[in-house]
């Protein structure tokens, strides 16, 4: 076997509103290695058969010859594990790719189950007792984490598992709550389908193989199965590495999506006609629980508290995509960039440190941060791929999309995924492709690189 691969070819699959990408690396006299990065979604394009998730797995099968490398969990959404789910018999998508015996899972630091309850970083495992429940629990098919609660980002808050147990409680709770805006009830059921606690794809990754919990500067664990392949953890950093990671930002003209121009998101903020309306969203309730003087009122007081209690939500949600693994692969002078959903806050601390800026600059493939969301991919990023150009070159960037329209976001408070600005650029500066160009039966698309 060669010591270096001599191409790769990039499967992209389509599944709607989520990831899944099967590297195969070829190192000659038929002899490839196969890595999955992610096998998640929350939801296809109208059309989509419900077998695609298992058409998926037995294609993954098939293209790996019955064996893969290894496997990365990006993060714990839904829209990127959900496929490691297992079922009854055997029969879950995720008893196939089970089936394949990886040698090594690569996730976040902030799923090992050995942290401690009060975990800034992946050194903090805890007295003796914690760590052998939490190892106990490894093993253990009934439990899934360390118990107890995990200080997540330095906030308190329940261990992974009951976060996101609470977080989808709250949204089905509140999709069945009256008088609530459309807009508001669609982020609600987005958030909830997002955040499902997958509890059998968790379990399954954390016992299929070797675990790896990364963070940036980290060595990946896909060293010792992809040799002749220089790989870089960018992210996520540790709350001991740095506390930018603690908060969220909800605009930032400098790094996100915006129009480029405040007039132009100023004459599309207002809707024509009904400014001189004196109560614009006023609802007509039917029967007689309140006063027809008082329903004005409390539908404004109840949209109040599900906003301020969706607030926390979208917190949690901000956090979990901010424990994203950020990947950076070299080969000879050839790098392909994968950063699972990761946002601005974990990508501040590697695009300040020179060796990564400098890493990044030359990058030849871009995998699209978060399906393309406004703040995913940091401005500041995209001004340091060199190879993005308007112009078809043999070097310029190519660049994948998986995502769906429709699905997250608004085009009224420009927040929609795909943001258009962002595709703009990208089907502008480079060679694009989104796997809402996928239609009917064809499932993936192969991108193949020469080193």
């Amino acid at each position: 076997m060669a010591k270096a691969p001599k191409s790769v070819t990039i499967r992209t699959y389509q599944v709607g509103f989520g990831d899944c990408f099967l590297l195969s690396f070829d190192y000659g006299s038929s002899s490839e290695k196969h890595v999955l990065i992610d096998y998640g979604s929350t939801g296809f394009p109208k059309g989509v058969p419900k077998t695609r998730m298992m058409d998926i797995a037995q294609d993954i099968k098939k293209r790996t010859g019955g064996k893969l490398h290894a496997v990365v969990a990006t993060h714990r959404h839904r829209d990127h594990i959900s496929g490691f789910a297992t079922a009854k018999g055997g029969k879950g998508t995720g008893d196939v790719i089970a089936s394949l015996k990886p040698d090594v899972v690569v996730q976040p630091w902030t799923e090992d189950p050995d942290l401690s309850t009060t975990a800034t970083g992946p050194g903090d495992k805890g007295a003796a007792k914690t760590k052998a429940k939490a190892k106990k629990a490894k093993k253990s098919k009934k439990s899934l984490v360390a118990p107890g609660k995990l200080k997540m980002f330095g906030a308190a808050t329940p261990n992974h598992i009951a976060a996101l147990a609470l977080m989808n409680e709250f949204a089905l709770r509140s999709l069945s709550a009256r008088n609530l805006p459309r807009a508001m009830a669609g982020e609600i059921r987005f958030l909830g389908e997002s955040n499902l606690a997958n509890a059998s794809a968790v379990k399954n990754l954390m016992n299929m193989a070797k675990n790896s919990y990364v963070f940036t500067g980290a060595k990946s664990g896909l060293e010792m199965v992809l040799p002749g392949v220089k790989i870089d953890v960018l992210g996520p950093p540790t709350v001991k590495q740095t506390d930018t990671i603690k908060k969220q930002r909800a605009r930032d003209p400098d790094e996100f999506w915006h129009f480029a121009l405040a007039s132009l998101e100023a004459a599309n903020r207002g809707t024509p006609g009904r400014e001189g309306i004196l109560f614009p969203r006023h609802v007509k309730a039917s029967g007689h629980r309140f006063p027809v003087n008082a329903r004005w009122l409390v539908y404004h007081v109840r949209t109040m508290r599900a906003e301020q209690l969706l607030q926390i939500v979208r917190n949690l949600d901000k956090q979990m995509n901010n424990t994203s693994v950020i990947l950076l692969m070299q080969i000879g002078k050839t790098k392909l960039l994968f950063p699972g959903d990761a946002q601005l806050e974990n990508w501040q601390f590697a695009l300040g440190q020179k060796k990564y800026v400098d890493l990044l600059k030359s990058v030849n493939l871009y995998k699209v941060g978060h399906h393309g969301s406004l703040n995913a991919t940091p401005k500041s990023l995209w001004k340091l791929f060199e190879n993005k150009s308007s112009k078809k070159t043999a070097k310029r960037l190519l660049s994948l999309m998986s995502t769906m329209e429709g699905k997250h976001g608004s085009t009224h408070s420009h927040t929609e995924v795909p943001r258009e600005t962002l595709v703009h650029a990208l089907e502008e500066n480079s060679e694009f492709f989104t796997t809402q160009a996928l239609k009917g039966k064809v499932f993936f698309h192969d991108t193949t690189m020469q080193f």
